[in-house]
């Protein structure tokens, strides 16, 4: 991909990770989330998934709880964050996640969580995703949307035009929902699925937010970025703006995560097929009544 097109500096946004992998699980709560989302959609399937792939595997938190799922044998974490894959529990690979290591269908089910909005590539990987899974296989992923620190990005935004004349990309655009369903048809898989839930967590300050974003590994590594540090008293501008616009009555800040799930199933005979244009038997006049 030309430099032009990347959005995201991966190697800067690796590293970061790997600095912070030995306090991982202090700061997974979001992930944890995910998981138990992934366990909750897998139950009703009803289906058994011998082989799965988790991308992005981070810490292992989510292999680590799909292993207690009836059907799923075995699991193997993709991680490209050497500290962070070797804390994962069986299987594991070292790998990126715009470069799978898999093979075509050699997958029964495929989760990542919270790893491929950093994606520059996401058409890309989803492609490698369904050709890596059987006919039939699923996947389900997780993303960052749109709404995720409205409310830091707002501040950010406003104390920077104030004081510098000008802001700076400093976090990262998201995908929305229906950008999200598109991709998965554009990827070929069957029966697509996207949903939307927001999570609002609150801080003590917002410093503590900035603190605990660092720690995740998950700080600005956008090319656009400015490469000079955000200056003392710019920063502590977006601290007032915070608290003044969205500081609650307790005197703690809110911070909004919107956590969007994909869900789409590689092609297969079995599956439900949408019927052909213009083989309705009941015309839409005869059903709503002809006065309509």
């Amino acid at each position: 991909m030309a430099p032009e097109h990347k959005i995201f500096d991966r190697g800067l946004g690796l590293r970061r990770r790997q600095r912070v992998a030995a306090g991982a699980q202090n700061v997974d709560f979001l992930l944890t989330r995910v998981a138990d989302d992934f366990i909750e959609r897998l139950s009703v399937t009803r289906r058994a998934f011998p082989l799965a792939a988790v991308i992005g595997g981070y810490h292992g938190v989510v292999g680590a709880r799909l292993m207690g799922i009836s059907g799923i044998e075995t699991i193997v974490a993709c991680e490209a964050a050497r500290e962070l894959v070797v804390q994962a529990p069986g299987l594991r690979v070292q790998s990126d996640e715009e470069a799978l290591p898999f093979r075509n269908e050699s997958l029964d089910l495929v989760v990542s969580a919270l790893s491929l909005q950093f994606a520059n590539d996401l058409p890309g990987t989803l492609i490698q995703v369904r050709r890596a899974l059987k006919p039939d296989g699923l996947f389900l992923g997780a993303l960052l949307g749109g709404e995720t620190l409205t409310e830091l990005r707002q501040s950010l935004l406003l104390a920077e035009e104030e004081l510098e004349g000008g802001a700076s990309p400093r976090v990262a655009p998201f995908a929305d929902v229906r950008d999200l369903g598109s991709l998965l048809q554009r990827a070929q898989f069957a029966l697509p699925v996207t949903d939307a839930e927001t999570v609002r967590v609150t801080y003590a300050h917002p410093l503590a937010l900035m603190r605990e974003l660092r720690a995740m590994g998950a700080t600005n590594t956008l090319h656009a970025r400015r490469r000079t540090p955000l200056r003392r008293a710019t920063l502590a501008r977006a601290c007032e703006i915070y608290q003044e616009r969205f500081g609650l009555p307790n005197g703690r800040v809110p911070a909004t995560f919107e956590i969007m799930t994909m869900t789409g199933w590689a092609p297969h005979e079995s599956q439900q097929k949408p019927l052909a244009p213009g083989s309705a038997k009941v015309s839409l006049t005869q059903v709503l009544g002809k006065d309509r």
